[in-house]
């Protein structure tokens, strides 16, 4: 279905819950659809059987028997993510999350993309579960750029040649920028920049180069930069910024003599 023909018809029944719940920051609409499926979502106390229901203004939504409020501005937080932490609301290993160690007072969020337990640095996160979905898509050409320490033989011409894109146990990544920075002894510091994010790919390509992966760290992610912001802080993003970056259009401004939105 092309996003007018959608458009047209959430124009007069409302609009999909999947992307309701995306936008209200609740998951992604892939992960809002999977929801649904588990029979974890209500509408006016009824479970939600098929992503295709419609939420009007005014009803009533929960998700596993909490309320949702409805969508809020978009928003976006840089995160600066330690170590030892899973990228996910639940974990069923009990492991410590990015969410559980979230301040308080912020609304719920989903990341961007991930970083695994033993990488950290910059973590963007957003109130719009489809806007983050739209962040995550490669064809927004945006590089995610990373400091690497690594221990092993540094090949420059093979750390080049990835350039060309590499492929490593049958599966093939995209071209890569990896440089190196500064030796000392049996370890290096190497920037490698990537356009794709597949699963575990920088560890996995610098094993395919013999090398081992001792530290990652995300610096940037498109035009966002991790900067000094400090291990464990959050920043939001202003919002002109934002809008800029991405394309969003301003918020209406209220009418003289009307009272201010909330929230």
């Amino acid at each position: 279905m092309s996003d007018e023909t959608e458009a047209e018809e959430e124009g007069g029944r409302g609009e999909r819950i999947a992307k309701w719940l995306a936008r209200a920051g609740v998951a992604s609409r892939r992960d809002a659809e999977a929801m649904i499926a588990e029979g974890r979502v209500k509408r006016e106390n009824q479970v939600v059987e098929t992503p295709a229901t419609f939420i009007r203004p005014g009803d009533r939504v929960t998700v596993d028997g909490r309320p949702v409020a409805g969508p809020q501005r978009t928003r976006l937080f840089r995160y600066h993510k330690p170590l030892g932490l899973v990228t996910t609301h639940r974990d069923e290993k009990g492991r410590p999350t990015v969410f559980d160690s979230l301040p308080p007072g912020l609304p719920r969020l989903v990341s961007v993309g991930r970083l695994d337990l033993n990488s950290e640095g910059l973590l963007l996160l957003t109130n719009d579960g489809a806007l983050a979905r739209r962040l995550e898509l490669p064809a927004n050409g945006w590089l995610r750029r990373y400091r690497v320490r690594v221990n092993g033989f540094i090949d420059e011409r093979a750390l080049a040649a990835l350039a060309e894109g590499v492929t490593v146990e049958g599966v093939r990544y995209a071209p890569i920028e990896a440089g190196l920075d500064s030796r000392k002894g049996a370890n290096a510091w190497l920037t490698v920049a990537l356009h794709e994010g597949k699963n575990r790919e920088v560890r996995r390509v610098m094993q395919h180069l013999g090398l081992n992966v001792s530290r990652l760290i995300r610096t940037a992610y498109g035009p966002f930069q991790l900067g000094g912001l400090p291990r464990g802080a959050v920043e939001e993003v202003n919002p002109k910024v934002l809008r800029e970056q991405l394309g969003l259009k301003a918020p209406p401004r209220p009418r003289r003599g009307a009272a201010p939105a909330e929230g």
